[in-house]
């Protein structure tokens, strides 16, 4: 189907105008939006940081305040110094309470005042001065050596610690034109030993200016660039200020600098890569519309192309599903004009799965291929053959003149896949299953008419595959009894004797001797009776309980057969088991709990599950042989393989399938076939049991042709534990009385 070329092609100006505009205006939008929250960030950042560093030049004037306090107790907690100053020993106090405090300490001004807070001595800038210089700062000081005295009179301690030792007063203040911290601390004995009235100790006030040297400090110390002090709050943009406050609540200054901005640093760094990448982004974009419009123009010349890849399958060239649902929805639709009937067959190919495993996925896609052009052939124009998937096909049969047609066409498919498909060299041989609903008998619901083909398909592979089946509704009531049999085993393997273990005995070919049992899986159930084991086996593999039934049969055999005087218990085991990395273990387990001797187990497999290449399986049987239990090919000859892969499957025992056993007298060649087998599993060194034997000829047969064991309803029916032991029993009877 060729989809029609569009005729109006956009123009350039709808392209400008409907695409290419609004993106670029996009573009730009979002390299403003992305500016604009640098910008934000920017200031973010840049506020906090000049909040930390207003708040460490706070946490500067607060120390100094302290640390002028602090140097003030290295002088007057002093015995010395209490004493100095009760004699007026002038060159003592300038040596070690005024210049010694400007010269280590830098205080500015030193003055000393004596219990009638009258000036006993003064210091400015490292010299002694008069006293009366006092008078200039008394304004200042009034009020604080006031407020000193009544807390020495007190008796107040607050605030004493081991780091302060005596009580005193700081403040900020204007002092001589500069701004300054003034403290003041009682001159006391550190020993004790001098007599001192409280109240009337002598004071020492300290001066430190917060202007010229000390803001060079804070320039080179904390690195606070252009740090100056200032009168008034006068700064430029590039600047910040922090007040300086007196006890009183009056501003006396302020500290400026030039504070850092990390976030204008970075933005002024990221500044030219910005502009570089939005340009770079812009010009991509362009560009980018520019390639897009010459894409969607190829792209429209290439839509043919993308509707057949998007309805057909890609490795056979048939519709897929979805255009299958097309089709079958316009089927349904054209279905009331016409006044006819159509079929859904629903294919699926049997043992694909072993060629895929044998020959690998190119050999299976290859089959799939030659396949499809077998369907086509096998079709007119009007049907519609379509591919699921996988080894999955459906067929739209139009215009059917009833049943018979019908039957015809699935006898001719099933018939065209049993012929040998050249695959890698190689004949293969596969079979086919259908499963068929008519529209309008079977309904006009497009996904009921599929699921219904589905169910008969699912039937037809129970019944043995290579068929085909019709559905009628009373599969619906078995998929219905299927689901509620499911629940029931569920709960069987859980209640204790539900599920039992019978067995049947394998007999010598020549002496009619038993020399093992195989063990069989039997479920008694409450309501149904004896269920069928082709019924619940499947059932199991399928809903993932085969492990769990599997393990509580070879438990029970184990036990059972521990102590019988029998060389071989055969239990069957599924590929499934086989795949589950602890299957050996749990073997093992068993084998030790039952203390069984791993050399009398045999554990009976599928040809199928032999040939599986999954590494899981081959560790599980290589481990299990390494301890002696033996295995044993089950069904021979209904698999994949052929003859000639028997020498290289790693079996003990070969048993042949009942239906080569059944078959004998029979125009067909089993007698040949059965001989065939023998003959090369004697060549191989493999011994060799027979199913199914029935009756005396044919018991009769295999003997002459060298089979070495025989099993069957004609020596004896699987029996329950109790009913084997007497067999056993007669058995050493029955030796002792020939001997």
């Amino acid at each position: 189907m060729k989809l029609p070329r569009h005729s109006n092609e956009p123009t350039l100006r709808l392209f400008l105008l409907r695409m290419a505009m609004p993106i670029i205006g996009l573009t730009l939008l979002i390299a403003i939006a992305t500016t604009g929250l640098l910008l934000w960030s920017t200031i973010q950042t840049d506020s906090v940081a000049v909040s930390r560093q207003q708040s460490l030049v706070a946490l500067i004037v607060s120390k100094l305040e302290s640390g002028v306090a602090h140097d003030q107790e290295s002088v007057t907690v002093w015995d010395d110094a209490v004493t100095a100053l009760r004699k007026r020993d002038d060159k003592w106090i300038d040596t070690n309470l005024g210049s010694w405090m400007h010269t280590y300490f830098g205080q500015d001004e030193i003055y000393i005042l004596d219990p009638t807070d009258a000036p006993v001595y003064a210091s400015i800038d490292g010299s002694k001065a008069d006293p009366g210089s006092y008078t200039s700062i008394k304004g200042t000081t009034g009020r604080l050596v006031e407020d000193l005295r009544a807390r020495l009179k007190r008796g107040d301690t607050e605030g004493v610690s081991e780091q302060v030792l005596t009580i005193g007063v700081a403040d900020l203040a204007i002092v001589s034109g500069h701004p300054a911290i003034v403290s003041i601390k009682p001159v006391v004995t550190d020993s004790g030993n001098i007599a001192q009235v409280q109240g009337e100790e002598f004071l020492h006030v300290a001066i430190r200016f917060l202007d010229g040297n000390l803001v060079t400090s804070f320039r080179k110390d904390y690195f606070l660039d252009g740090a100056r002090f200032s009168w008034v709050n006068l700064q430029s943009s590039a600047e910040t200020s922090y007040p300086l406050h007196s006890r009183s609540g009056s501003t006396i200054g302020f500290f400026v600098w030039q504070p850092d901005r990390p976030g204008a640093f970075v933005l002024f760094q990221l500044a030219p890569i910005l502009i570089t990448l939005f340009g770079l982004v812009l010009g991509g974009v362009i560009l980018g519309l520019i390639a897009f419009r010459r894409r969607s123009l190829k792209l429209r010349e290439s839509e043919d192309r993308i509707f057949h890849l998007a309805h057909n399958d890609l490795l056979t060239a048939l519709p897929n599903r979805g255009q299958f649902n097309e089709r079958l929805a316009d089927a349904l639709m054209r279905l009331p004009s016409t006044g006819e009937q159509f079929a859904i067959l629903y294919l699926d190919l049997d043992r694909f799965k072993q060629v895929n495993d044998s020959f690998g996925h190119p050999a299976g896609d290859e089959l799939l291929r030659e396949f499809a052009d077998r369907l086509r052939r096998l079709t007119t124009e009007a049907d519609t053959v379509a591919r699921l998937g996988g080894d999955e096909f459906i067929i739209i049969r139009r215009s059917v003149g009833g049943e018979d047609d019908v039957k015809a066409l699935c006898d001719r498919l099933i018939e065209s896949a049993r012929r040998p498909f050249e695959v890698s060299g190689m004949q293969v041989f596969i079979g086919l299953s259908v499963g068929c609903a008519f529209a309008p008998k079977d309904g006009l619901d497009q996904v009921e008419l599929v699921r219904k083909a589905d169910t008969a398909l699912y039937h037809a592979k129970a019944a043995g595959r290579s068929s085909y089946a019709f559905f009628v509704p009373e599969m619906d009531q078995t998929l219905a009894m299927r689901k509620g049999l499911e629940q029931e085993l569920r709960k069987a393997l859980e209640v204790p004797g539900a599920i039992q273990v019978h067995y049947q005995p394998l007999y010598t070919a020549d002496t009619k001797e038993i020399i093992g049992v195989e063990a069989l899986a039997r479920w008694s159930h409450a309501d149904r009776g004896w269920v069928p084991p082709d019924l619940f086996i499947p059932l199991a593999e399928e809903t993932g309980l085969i492990d769990q039934l599997g393990e509580l049969v070879l438990r029970q055999a184990c036990r059972d057969a521990a102590h019988w005087k029998i060389d071989t218990l055969a239990v069957n085991v599924s590929a499934l088991q086989l795949n589950n990395p602890a299957f050996a273990m749990k073997v093992t387990a068993i084998l030790l709990e039952a203390q069984m001797d791993p050399r009398r187990l045999e554990l009976e497999v599928t040809e199928s599950a032999l040939l599986e290449r999954r590494t899981e399986c081959k560790h599980n049987i290589e481990a299990l042989r390494h301890i002696g239990v033996r295995f044993a090919l089950d069904d021979f000859g209904t698999g994949f393989s052929s003859l000639g892969r028997l020498q290289t499957l790693e079996v003990d025992r070969i048993k042949i399938d009942r239906s080569f056993v059944h078959g004998f007298g029979r125009s067909n060649g089993d007698e040949a076939i059965v001989q065939a087998i023998i003959d090369l599993a004697r060549a191989t060194g493999l011994s060799t049991t027979a199913e199914g034997v029935e009756t005396e000829s044919q018991c009769d047969y295999l003997r002459e042709l060298g089979c070495d064991q025989l099993q069957g309803f004609l020596l004896s029916r699987p029996v329950p534990k109790m009913r084997l032991q007497e067999l056993l029993d007669e058995e050493v009877l029955s030796r002792r009385a020939s001997a």
